[in-house]
């Protein structure tokens, strides 16, 4: 059986979770892209390191951005078992693709609502289950429109309507900030579309969740370290013990009530008291390696679980996933902008029940500006393993063992 697979640029949730778990499930891949130099590059760097077999693979260029373009390019190139992407950019797409061609797929209206920050507000509005004051700039308005507007609270967080990885996310304090913040985003991202909404202080935590357009399964949660304000970069992740969870039933609720059930999410949400105020839905994976980390640690399927709803299988009543495995994700940051000078290399090692995953993400020589995103991240450390307190001192000897210098 044949997927088809869309994507923009090479990423290790593709790499490395969903591409090998294709080859277990016996699948060929058609990979339709945009960069296709890129994902042959990145493909041949994972045999040449002695990565995971992947499947049969064609790459096939196209603009994956375009719907018209991808319907049109799946429909000549015949006969998909299934259409997937793990790309926030284009679930739309490859929603509107499964719908036309009458594959299993997600609603590509909720898939939609997930990506516009302004039609997630209102759609949670409009399901009477939670409403964050906000305000949308459209791409040719002026920012003293978005300043101006109704009942908009300070502090409040300003961020492109479509955005990702904390790209231009920034706390704003007055009109007066706001509109100067506006003006600097539009000079990087020109033609944006911009939305200022109510800051939600509180415990950020994360819910993944898996469905097949029946059941829905909170499968994993974390909680989030996030760099100081005014900016919200993510620093450290840290799995949440197994159910019960507090806020699940509201977070699926909400979700449900969003049409969004099938397949793989990933969920960011403010716990305020006893109440859970999402934050953002990505209707795909969770990234920067958690996904890989929640698959080893929880001993699961995870990614054959997702290919197999697409497929138009159902899930089983239990997904398989250990309750007694604990996660800890560190990223490890640039603190300012500069010349990589010196740092670790990949490496791989277990001891006393942990298993550490460090991963550059930089190499000596590179030379960046202070993004304040995630492209700031040098490296990532993922640790797994079952005892909390040993997990916290690996990762503390290990990173205290270490440099990474910047010049």
């Amino acid at each position: 059986m044949r997927l088809h697979l869309l994507a923009l640029n090479p990423t290790d949730s593709v790499t490395e979770g969903f591409l090998p778990a294709a080859a277990r499930l016996g699948l060929t891949v058609t990979l339709l892209t945009d960069r296709p130099d890129a994902h042959r590059h990145a493909y041949a760097r994972h045999a040449a390191r002695g990565g995971e077999a992947l499947p049969p693979l064609d790459v096939v260029p196209c603009d994956v951005r375009d719907f018209r373009e991808v319907i049109g390019a799946v429909s000549g190139l015949g006969g998909p078992g299934a259409v997937f992407t793990n790309s926030d950019h284009l679930q739309t797409q490859t929603a509107l693709t499964a719908d036309y061609l009458g594959l299993p797929g997600k609603d590509w209206r909720a898939a939609f609502t997930a990506k516009n920050k302004a039609q997630l507000r209102r759609a949670l509005a409009a399901s009477g289950l939670d409403t964050v004051r906000s305000a949308e700039l459209p791409p040719d308005a002026d920012p003293v429109a978005l300043a101006g507007a109704a009942e908009l609270p300070y502090p409040c967080v300003l961020k492109p309507r479509e955005g990702v990885a904390s790209e231009d996310v920034v706390l704003v304090r007055d009109d007066r900030e706001l509109a100067d913040r506006c003006r600097e985003i539009r000079a990087r991202r020109p033609g944006e579309a911009l939305v200022a909404e109510e800051y939600l202080p509180g415990p950020l935590h994360t819910l993944e969740t898996l469905g097949d357009g029946t059941a829905l399964h909170a499968y994993a949660a974390f909680r989030t370290t996030l760099s100081p304000l005014p900016h919200f970069v993510e620093e450290r992740l840290d799995l949440l013990p197994a159910p019960p969870r507090p806020h699940s039933d509201q977070v699926l609720a909400q979700l449900t009530a969003l049409g969004i059930g099938f397949g793989v999410c990933h969920t960011e949400y403010v716990a305020q008291g006893d109440r859970a105020r999402i934050i953002e839905v990505n209707y795909r994976a969770i990234g920067d390696r958690c996904d890989l980390a929640l698959a080893q640690a929880l001993d699961f399927p995870l990614f054959e679980h997702v290919l197999r709803t697409h497929l138009g299988e159902p899930l089983p009543a239990e997904l398989g996933a250990r309750a007694d495995g604990r996660v800890r994700i560190e990223y490890v940051c640039a603190e300012r902008g500069g010349t990589l000078t010196a740092a670790p290399g990949a490496s791989d090692t277990e001891r006393n029940g942990v298993r550490l995953v460090y991963r550059p993400l930089r190499e000596p020589g590179e030379k960046h500006p202070h993004y304040r995103t995630n492209r700031d991240y040098l490296g990532v450390l993922r640790a797994t393993g079952t005892d909390q307190d040993r997990i916290d001192r690996a990762v503390a000897e290990f990173l205290a063992a270490r440099r990474w210098e910047i010049g």
